[in-house]
């Protein structure tokens, strides 16, 4: 077993509790009350603005960032939001607004969307990301450093006790 990692860098695997706010200070997410969030670093597992601002911190250190929008989760798209047909969806599609889904493109890619809206024969969507176009506030503390396993650097994320699989192969 390799030592622990003194800092954080590329295949470390980052045990982090944090808080997002936005520009308003309104919590967005948090991991208090929940398990912390662990995170293999360099491989874009969180955005990319957080991963920079996280390089070369230690165990125990406070990390307060703002995150611009280019660096989180993009800028908004006006193009990306679309009125489908009503019907090319389930009769029994839950199709409140606010309800995440996500679509299989022809390329087998699978693209998560959001309900804005929807009336008798259209429904509203937006491929944006909810927190496209925010600023966002982190306010992060490192708990945990270790090397990953090989198996994790080959994968690209974390596996074990905390090992949730947020993506598809």
């Amino acid at each position: 077993m390799s030592e622990t990692p003194e800092i954080i860098a590329d295949d470390v695997v980052v045990t982090i509790d944090y808080t997002l706010r936005n520009a308003g200070g309104e919590v967005l997410d948090s991991s208090s009350g929940d398990e912390p969030l662990s995170y293999l670093h360099g491989y874009q597992n969180i955005v990319p603005g957080l991963e920079s601002a996280l390089a070369g911190k230690k165990k125990g250190d406070v990390v307060k960032i703002a995150v611009a929008p280019e660096d989180g989760y993009g800028v908004r798209d006006p193009a990306a939001v679309r009125e489908l047909e009503r019907d090319a969806f389930p009769p029994d599609a839950d199709l409140r607004p606010g309800i995440q889904f996500v679509a299989e493109l022809e390329d087998g890619e699978h693209m998560p969307m959001w309900v804005l809206a929807v009336d008798d024969t259209h429904v509203h969507i937006d491929m944006n990301h909810p927190l496209a176009g925010e600023t966002l506030h982190f306010e992060v503390t490192i708990i945990e450093l270790r090397a990953a396993s090989p198996n994790e650097v080959q994968h690209g994320h974390p596996h074990g006790r905390d090992g949730h699989d947020h993506h598809h192969h």
